[in-house]
């Protein structure tokens, strides 16, 4: 067991595919969501693994087991929501021996494109690149358990249909 803190931030163009250094497909889905954590089981090329996080957000327990791919894609069968679809770019970061991760999602969640980088510490500083937008760390929004139950497609109908709500009624007001 480790201890994972990871920050996540939101990425705003694609000049970080021609700095990665490898490029993975992942599919993961969630085989239980229970109060305090999170199972999911991922195959990322021909590797497979179950992974438990704790449901803290900078900070999380996890646990990586690796098992096959045939009982991975038994587990993805009978998983809880919606199986994910994503590319993973790994990005040498320029500070301490640090990397970023960045998972560009496909299908109902097309369009989201996420950058984390783990840290050592939580008061690791790392510098950001010109690529990297606003950090969702603390918004569960942009985890893989909400896109699991949600897609990103349904999340953004959801915030404009919002949005509408609040501009009508705010109109009212000014009225």
């Amino acid at each position: 067991m480790h201890t994972e803190i990871e920050r996540k931030f939101l990425v705003t163009n694609s000049l970080f595919m021609e700095q990665a250094v490898r490029i993975m497909n992942i599919r993961q889905g969630y085989i239980g969501t229970p109060g305090k954590g999170e199972a999911r089981v991922s195959i990322r090329d021909e590797k497979a693994w179950v992974i438990i996080k704790s449901n803290d957000r900078l900070s999380r327990l996890e646990y990586e087991i690796p098992i096959s791919k045939k009982d991975a894609e038994e587990l993805l069968a009978r998983t809880c929501g919606r199986i994910i679809h994503k590319t993973r770019y790994i990005i040498p970061a320029q500070s301490d021996m640090l990397k970023w991760e960045v998972d560009e999602f496909h299908g109902e969640d097309e369009g989201l494109i996420v950058a984390e980088i783990e840290l050592p510490t939580e008061d690791t500083q790392f510098d950001k690149p010109q690529w990297l937008g606003e950090e969702v760390t603390q918004d569960t929004t942009y985890y893989n358990s909400t896109l699991s139950k949600t897609s990103w497609k349904a999340i953004q109908k959801s915030r404009a249909e919002a949005k509408a709500w609040d501009d009508w009624r705010d109109s009212l007001v000014r009225k």
